[in-house]
């Protein structure tokens, strides 16, 4: 069982910034594929962001288009942590953000999230 832990939320003006914090449990979180999705009231939950574990001596990142240039995804792994920091806030931003992981992740499919985090309250004012 693998457990998630956000923190970092908050409220925030435009244009801020804020970094979240995802700490895991379990002892192979390098090889976690990790990911950032957010859900705002009254809307599906979208994807954010996500990390690969180290593939040769690279991470692969990818982000939604919306968070393009603005978001970075990262990760330590010693400290069994990912981070997502977030500049140039706007008030669409505005969600619960949440952590999940794909503990056995494949390169021939996509991630597989099946651990989740209870999620962290992001709030930008205009």
């Amino acid at each position: 069982q693998v457990q998630l832990v956000e923190s970092g939320g908050g409220l925030v003006q435009a244009g801020g910034s804020l970094r979240l914090s995802c700490a895991a449990s379990g002892r192979t979180f390098s090889r976690y594929a990790m990911g950032w999705f957010r859900q705002a009231p009254g809307k599906e939950r979208e994807f954010v962001a996500a990390i690969s574990w180290m593939i040769g001596n690279t991470y692969y990142a990818d982000y939604a288009d919306s968070v393009k240039g603005r978001f970075t995804i990262s990760r330590d792994n010693p400290k069994n942590t990912v981070y997502l920091q977030m500049n140039s806030l706007k008030p669409e931003d505005t969600a619960v953000y949440y952590c999940a992981a794909d503990i056995a992740p494949s390169r021939a499919a996509p991630p597989k999230y099946n651990y989740w985090g209870q999620g962290t309250q992001v709030t930008v004012s205009s």
